[in-house]
């Protein structure tokens, strides 16, 4: 098999597996809203997510807190990605200008899965093609396992055939409201207006419960 081909086969396992952990926190997430209201709800919302410290590719260290009061739009990738990163990140560009008024309410996230080669060089050059409000994290191994953990989120050191190696990761996008609380996914495959909505959606969030 040529190496176009396992890459293929690699993103769409990669496809797969998002829309399945999507599918799943959607499902336990209205499961547990039904059976226990708002207190069940909060307690989902503490399971994922929580404190993190990553370096942007300015050499600033980033928090939970740097952009508190804001709405997050968390992804993971890497720039060696063929299609996947790419394609999410100028959808996330995408949500960003069409927000209006309310596009410096919410801030965008890639926290590399490869840190060994997406140094902050690279990563700054590669996101230079990107909406600026989209803040790229360079993790240590060990802030990278800690976020998966604490956020989760799946990521995978994949060798190919021939020499080198990808990345398979999640590949939804996750979203926290202006109080850092886990508000549901935009998988790969919604809508544009879909995923709008969800994200206004999370601004419009009470912030005091």
């Amino acid at each position: 098999m040529t190496l176009s081909g396992v890459r293929k086969i690699l993103w769409a396992m990669v496809a797969a597996t998002s829309v399945l952990l999507a599918a799943g926190y959607a499902a336990q997430w209205e499961l547990e809203r039904r059976s226990g209201g708002v207190e069940a709800v909060a307690e989902k919302e503490i399971a994922i997510g929580g404190p993190f410290a990553m370096k942007d590719v300015s050499g600033r260290e980033v928090t939970e807190e740097t952009y508190a009061g804001k709405g997050w739009m968390m992804f993971m990738g890497f720039t060696n990605c063929p299609d996947i990163c790419p394609t999410t990140l100028a959808e996330m560009s995408g949500w960003l200008q069409e927000l209006g008024s309310g596009e410096d309410d919410v801030r965008g996230f890639l926290v590399t899965v490869d840190p060994e080669r997406d140094t902050p060089e690279i990563l700054g050059q590669y996101m230079s093609s990107f909406d600026d409000r989209i803040v790229a994290l360079v993790p240590t191994p060990a802030q990278l396992a800690a976020f998966a953990d604490s956020y989760k989120v799946y990521y995978n050191k994949v060798p190919l055939e021939g020499g080198g190696y990808t990345m398979d990761h999640t590949a939804g996008v996750l979203l926290f409201d202006r109080a850092g609380r886990f508000s549901g996914t935009i998988d790969l495959h919604e809508d544009r207006e879909t995923a709008l909505a969800k994200i206004r959606n999370l601004l419009n969030k009470e912030t005091d419960i």
